[in-house]
Parts: structure tokens; C-alpha cells; sequence
């Protein structure tokens, strides 16, 4: 195993310990040898955590200088939780036709967006990031209002 991905492994293995993920979570969250740990945090649904791996974004590098942060996000549409943030990042705006379970995105240029299903969209997004194995996303976010937190590992 090469020095950068037993480094990326380890900081994972910390982020998880540091989380309070166990063995089997960690095992469940793939990593892809391409993506260094500093583009990684963290997202906890209650007893659940998600892996971001961020975009190459100016939008992605400021929120993640606001870290960490927990935010009561509403829900919108049945697909997708979103929160005003405090204040408005730089935005780089795209439109993804697909969103996809996972895609955290800014609506504009304060709206933090997560979503939890796939479906066809008209509107435009700067990309915050993915969540690596949005397996079980959809059950942890619930139905109403959650709160999320967002941390580096």
C-alpha cells in the first residue's frame, strides 16, 4: 500500500473513531484513492455520519472554512433538505439536469442543499460536494426538519 493512501485510510479511521463510527461503518464507506483527505468532511445525521468529499469549488473551500457547523435544515419537495446560511459564499453556477442522492449544493448564494433522491432538475446549483455512500441517506434525513452537522475530520 503506498504512503498516501495508508495516510488516507488512517485520517478516515480518525475522523470515524472521532465520530463515534465503528468498524462496520467505516468498512461501508468505500475510499477513493484519487481523493485526498482535506477534501473530506464529515456530515452526522444523528447516529449517522456521511462522508462529503467536496467539489473544486470556491463555494466548497469557503464552507468548509465555516466548519464546523450544525444547521436545522427543513425539508423541501420529499428530495431534499435545505438551510439559509449565515452568510452568502462564492458561487459557480451549474445546471446538473440529474441531481442525484448525496449532491450537497448552494441554491443561490446562501442556501446549503442537501439531497436525498435522484430526479430531473431545471434549476442551478453551485456544487458543494457528493456524499460518498449515500446508501441510507433518504431513512437518516427523515421526514420535517433535522439537524446536521458538518465537520472536518
Amino acid at each position: 500500500m503506498n504512503p498516501g493512501r495508508r495516510a488516507l485510510m488512517h485520517g478516515t479511521a480518525s475522523a470515524a473513531l472521532a465520530w463515534g463510527l465503528g468498524p462496520a461503518t467505516l468498512a461501508a464507506q468505500p475510499q477513493s484513492p484519487s481523493v485526498s483527505i482535506d477534501k473530506r468532511i464529515v456530515m452526522t445525521v444523528g447516529p449517522h455520519a456521511f462522508v462529503v468529499v467536496l467539489a473544486d469549488t470556491e463555494a466548497a473551500r469557503a464552507f468548509a472554512h465555516m466548519l464546523p457547523a450544525s444547521f436545522e435544515m427543513s425539508d423541501l419537495n420529499r428530495n431534499e433538505k435545505m438551510v439559509r446560511l449565515p452568510r452568502p459564499l462564492p458561487t459557480t453556477i451549474v445546471q446538473p439536469g440529474t441531481i442525484h442522492a448525496g449532491d450537497v449544493m448552494l441554491w443561490g448564494e446562501d442556501t446549503l442543499v442537501v439531497f436525498y433522491e435522484t430526479f430531473q432538475s431545471p434549476y442551478r446549483y453551485t456544487r458543494i460536494g457528493r456524499i460518498e455512500q449515500p446508501h441510507g441517506l433518504a431513512q437518516a434525513l427523515g421526514a420535517g426538519n433535522v439537524r446536521i452537522t458538518f465537520a472536518r475530520p
